[in-house]
C-alpha cells in the first residue's frame, strides 16, 4: 500500500542524527529520500558503534528506506542542482553559512526550483548571537535549561542519556516541512524552514516555562517528582521498580486502600493535588514504605484491577520483546546485503489508509548513484 508521501522526493544532505531522523520520518511514509553523501567518506554516522558485520547499527536504524547517492557538493554543483529540479524538499544540517558558501543556499535553491522547500537544522538557529556556534545534543541539553532540571535534587545537573534534542529537532523539522508543503498547495511556492537543537530541547520544557513565567524564579530540580501531580513517580518494590500515576483524587483514594493506608486520605497534607504536590516528600516516604513490602507483579495486578495508571520499569531487552510492542509493530525487520536480517524500530505514527512502513534497509555508500 502506498504511503501518504509517495511521489515526493527529498534530497537528504544531512549527517549524524537530527537531519537523518527527519528524513527517515518522511521516508517511512513513502517519500523517495535520496541520501547525498560525500564520495569515499559518507555520513559520519557510518562510523558509530556498535557494528554488525562492519555496518553501523545506529546508522542502519535512522537511514532505512533511503537511497544513497555519492556526490561532491564542492565539485558537482550542477549535478546537484539537476536533482533540485526534481526535488520537493532539500534538507541539510551543516553549520549556518556552509550552504551559502557552496553557492547552494536558499536563494540558489529557490531560483533553481521555486517549488522546492528547503529545511535546515542547526545547533542554535540561523539567526541570533549564537547562530554561528556548532551544536551537539550535549550542548543543547545544557543551554536549553533541560540539563538543569534533571538529576537528584541535591546533585549535579544530568544529561538525559537519549539524544533528545537531536530527535526532537528532526521531528519538528519534519512537521515544518509538511506545513510548508500544505502552504505550497495554496501558493505554488516553496519556502525556507529551519529549527535548532536548542529550541527543540527548550520546547519540551513546558512545565518549567510555566513555572518561570508565572513566578519569575528558577524551577527547582525535583528528582523523580512531578511539578503538578502527586503521587506520580517511580517506586521501588521488593524485586524491582514500578511507576504509579495516582494524582487524581479517585486514584489516590484507591491507592491508599490497596496499600493499606486509608488514613492518608483524611490527612490535611494530602487533601488535594496541590497539597500533595506541596507535601510530596512526606507522602512518597509513607507510600514507598508500603510498596517495598511486595514484589512488582503483586502491586501491578492490584493497581490494574483498580484502574490506577501504573507500569513496570522495563529494560530494552524487555521492551523489544514485549507482546504489546510487537503487536504495535514497533520492531520491524529488513534484509541488508551485508548484515542479513536486521531488526529496526517500527513506525510510531499509524495512518489507517496510507500507513508508513519499513520497506528497505539503510543503503551502502553510493549504492544507488547509478539508478538515480
Amino acid at each position: 500500500m502506498p504511503g501518504s508521501l509517495e511521489g515526493l522526493r527529498v534530497l537528504d544532505l544531512t549527517s549524524n542524527l537530527s537531519g537523518p531522523y527527519c528524513c527517515m520520518m518522511l521516508a517511512d511514509h513513502g517519500a523517495d529520500v535520496l541520501k547525498l553523501e560525500q564520495p569515499g567518506k559518507g555520513d559520519a554516522a557510518r562510523n558509530m558503534p556498535p557494528f554488525v558485520n562492519g555496518e553501523s547499527a545506529p546508522f542502519m536504524i535512522w537511514n532505512r528506506n533511503k537511497r544513497s547517492v555519492a556526490i561532491d557538493l564542492k565539485t558537482e554543483r550542477e549535478r546537484f542542482l539537476s536533482l533540485v529540479d526534481t526535488a520537493d524538499f532539500v534538507v541539510e544540517n551543516f553549520r549556518p553559512g556552509v550552504m551559502d558558501r557552496l553557492g547552494l543556499g536558499w536563494e540558489a535553491i529557490h531560483a533553481r526550483n521555486p517549488r522546492t522547500i528547503m529545511g535546515s537544522i542547526s545547533g542554535f538557529g540561523q539567526t541570533g548571537p549564537n547562530s554561528r556556534r556548532g551544536g551537539f545534543d550535549l550542548i543543547s541539553q545544557a543551554m536549553s535549561g533541560l540539563m538543569s532540571i534533571n538529576g537528584p535534587e541535591d546533585g549535579p545537573p544530568f544529561r538525559l542519556p537519549i539524544a533528545i534534542s537531536d530527535v526532537a529537532a528532526g521531528m519538528f523539522l519534519a512537521f515544518g516541512l509538511l506545513a510548508a508543503l500544505e502552504a505550497r498547495h495554496r501558493t505554488g511556492q516553496g519556502q525556507y524552514v529551519e529549527t535548532s537543537l536548542v529550541e527543540a530541547a527548550t520546547s519540551f520544557c513546558v512545565y518549567e516555562a510555566a513555572h518561570y513565567f508565572a513566578t519569575g524564579t528558577r524551577p527547582p530540580r525535583i528528582g523523580q517528582q512531578h511539578r503538578g501531580s502527586s503521587p506520580y513517580q517511580v517506586f521501588a518494590t521488593r524485586d524491582g521498580y514500578i511507576t504509579v500515576g495516582a494524582s487524581q483524587q479517585k486514584f489516590f483514594v484507591a491507592l491508599c486502600e490497596i496499600l493499606g493506608v486509608p488514613e492518608l486520605v483524611a490527612d490535611p497534607r494530602f487533601g488535594s493535588v496541590a497539597e500533595r504536590v506541596a507535601h510530596n516528600r512526606d507522602l512518597v516516604a509513607l507510600l514507598a514504605e508500603r510498596v517495598r513490602m511486595q514484589p512488582s507483579a503483586h502491586w501491578l495486578a492490584a493497581l490494574e484491577a483498580a484502574g490506577i495508571p501504573a507500569g513496570p520499569v522495563m529494560g530494552f531487552d524487555e521492551v523489544f520483546t514485549d507482546p504489546h510492542m510487537l503487536a504495535r509493530g514497533m520492531v520491524a525487520e529488513t534484509e541488508h546485503p551485508v548484515t542479513g536480517k536486521f531488526r529496526t524500530l517500527g513506525v510510531p505514527v499509524k495512518l489507517s489508509a496510507t500507513p508508513g512502513s519499513v520497506r528497505r534497509p539503510a543503503p551502502r555508500l553510493g549504492e544507488h548513484s547509478g539508478d538515480v
